[in-house]
């Protein structure tokens, strides 16, 4: 049973928040809080899986009880629950908040948000990397791209459509970008996987106090470099990806999701050179030795994957499923029945096709392994490939003129 803690100063919100949940008692233990001092104390008293904090409190706000909430108990899903506010106190949720939900609140999308963050839990096994992750208010971008991003926004006559393909060319900043447009926090009524589109919305203004603030971007700075890997490899991979992903024959609303999913889908990877480099190092060591794909040694060693570490963080932040999920099966497809060549099945073959390209050599049917193999018949997409492979081919070079 799901464990949530609610915390408003009101108690007249407390109350209705207790009427309006009256559904939920077979399936959630709810409590409440009426400061952030008391919630504190019930935290420390027995475990939470989820705490749903409002922003405005006297002595301690929200944003002070979710930094806590993110040190001290890092694993808990952390939802902030707010009125519309201003810029200056959005900076300080972004950073603390996994995601960001409006006043007065419906039920059906409080319910969703709090259960689909409890579900990314099945992804990890391991309490430690979920902690890990849990805890991330933000990622590392490459240097270039926040003086690129800095150049770009000081400048009042620079078009947005620059600016987003700045964006587009980092993992870190795309991201957070998508988080913050796909929560209630920003108003948006649907979900926007395009980023051209979510750079627009959120503005010049916006995006400015964003990249300045060091606590939603910071720049890449490897506690410890890790042998075989580069930031700007995945930076440049993951784009390669995307470019591919969004040329296959997936249907036209999905374009834009196996876009973000190919540019997304090694976030994993960034996560545990940041936070984790002495275990990334120690799998790239055997990654070299073995010359076996990362993900294969990962699996043996852990049970999972950077593909799970990825998506798990994307999913507490709220972007979309089926980018979530694309992220997740970008090695594994086959884990979840596909009855059609999906943004999943695309993220899958665009990486395999990027992949062939970063080898400098090509792959032949023969070497595919039997499961890659297979899964292509099974999508009856195998005689496609001669094709796929000569359109990503020319990708590098298209990109370099872009």
């Amino acid at each position: 049973m799901r464990r949530v803690l609610f915390v408003d100063d009101d108690p007249r919100i407390l109350e209705g928040l207790r009427r309006m949940l009256r559904s939920q008692k077979q399936a959630w233990e709810i409590a409440f809080a009426s400061s952030g001092e008391a919630a504190l104390a019930l935290m420390e008293a027995s475990p939470f899986d989820v705490i749903v904090s409002d922003m405005r409190m006297p002595e301690m706000d929200g944003a002070a009880l979710l930094a806590h909430v993110r040190e001290a108990y890092p694993h808990i899903v952390r939802i902030a629950l707010s009125e519309h506010t201003e810029l200056s106190g959005a900076l300080r949720v972004v950073p603390v908040a996994h995601q960001f939900l409006t006043k007065p609140c419906d039920v059906e999308m409080l319910r969703v948000a709090i259960e689909r963050a409890c579900h990314m839990k099945a992804l990890l096994h391991d309490e430690s990397i979920r902690a890990t992750v849990g805890a991330l208010g933000d990622l590392p971008s490459l240097p270039r791209t926040y003086h690129a991003l800095t150049k770009a926004l000081a400048d009042p006559d620079t078009p947005i459509q620059k600016i987003a393909g700045i964006v587009e060319f980092d993992v870190g900043v795309a991201a957070k970008i998508l988080q913050l447009v796909n929560s209630a926090f920003f108003g948006m009524a649907r979900s926007i996987t395009n980023i051209q589109t979510a750079v627009g919305y959120l503005g010049v203004s916006t995006l400015k106090s964003l990249v300045l603030s060091v606590e939603v971007f910071r720049v890449f700075a490897p506690k410890a470099p890790v042998e075989g890997f580069s930031l700007e490899e995945l930076q440049r991979h993951a784009r390669l990806t995307s470019y591919i992903a969004a040329r296959l024959p997936v249907p036209k609303h999905l374009v834009d999701i196996a876009m973000v999913a190919g540019m997304l889908h090694d976030v994993g990877k960034l996560v545990l050179a940041w936070k984790l480099p002495d275990r990334f190092k120690k799998l790239m060591m055997q990654v070299t030795q073995e010359q076996c794909p990362l993900h294969i040694v990962e699996e043996r060693e852990y049970g999972f994957s950077h593909a799970e570490i990825g998506a798990y963080l994307l999913g507490l932040w709220g972007l979309p499923y089926a980018v979530v999920e694309a992220v997740a099966l970008h090695h594994v497809p086959d884990r979840v029945p596909h009855q059609s060549f999906d943004a999943a099945s695309a993220v899958y073959i665009a990486n395999l096709l990027a992949e062939e390209l970063d080898s400098s050599t090509v792959m032949p049917w023969d070497n595919l392994m039997e499961r890659d193999q297979n899964y292509l018949v099974s999508l009856g997409v195998e005689k496609d490939m001669p094709n796929w492979r000569a359109m990503a081919a020319e990708a590098p070079h298209l990109l370099a003129e872009a």
